[in-house]
């Protein structure tokens, strides 16, 4: 198998991975706590206050990749494997049907992490004022 077979069946591993997370975070069985760590998590790469700049190449996406890869696995940690078995399944079944992410489900996801962003980022303009005024 050559790379681009390998880089194109990552994708699509990937794609069903994240479709896998959305169908969990909405399911009504897994816990407010479990969303809100993935949420934080996605969140994160979002946020204007980062430990290290996402615009600096490799070392900046690292820790993006690292606060997302720990939210989704601590979110599948904290949420039942009925749950989590019972999603993977759906997904592979909308996947393989072609009906993939509807597109309220997109539009909602991307509200909420902007929702998250722009939380995150009042609350770290108001550490940081607080911080300077000393």
């Amino acid at each position: 198998m050559n790379s681009a077979q390998q880089g194109t069946r990552r994708l699509k591993q990937l794609k069903h991975d994240v479709y896998i997370a959305v169908l969990v975070c909405r399911d009504r069985r897994t816990p407010w706590y479990a969303k809100l760590i993935a949420a934080c998590g996605v969140g994160y790469v979002f946020s204007p206050v980062q430990l290290i700049p996402s615009f600096i190449p490799v070392i900046g996406w690292l820790d993006d990749f690292a606060a997302v890869s720990l939210g989704l696995a601590l979110a599948r940690k904290l949420t039942p494997r009925t749950v989590i078995e019972e999603c993977r399944e759906r997904a592979a079944t909308a996947l393989n049907d072609g009906t993939g992410v509807p597109t309220t489900a997109r539009i909602m996801v991307a509200i909420g992490i902007l929702a998250i962003w722009l939380a995150l980022a009042v609350l770290a303009g108001i550490l940081v004022f607080r911080a300077l005024r000393l």
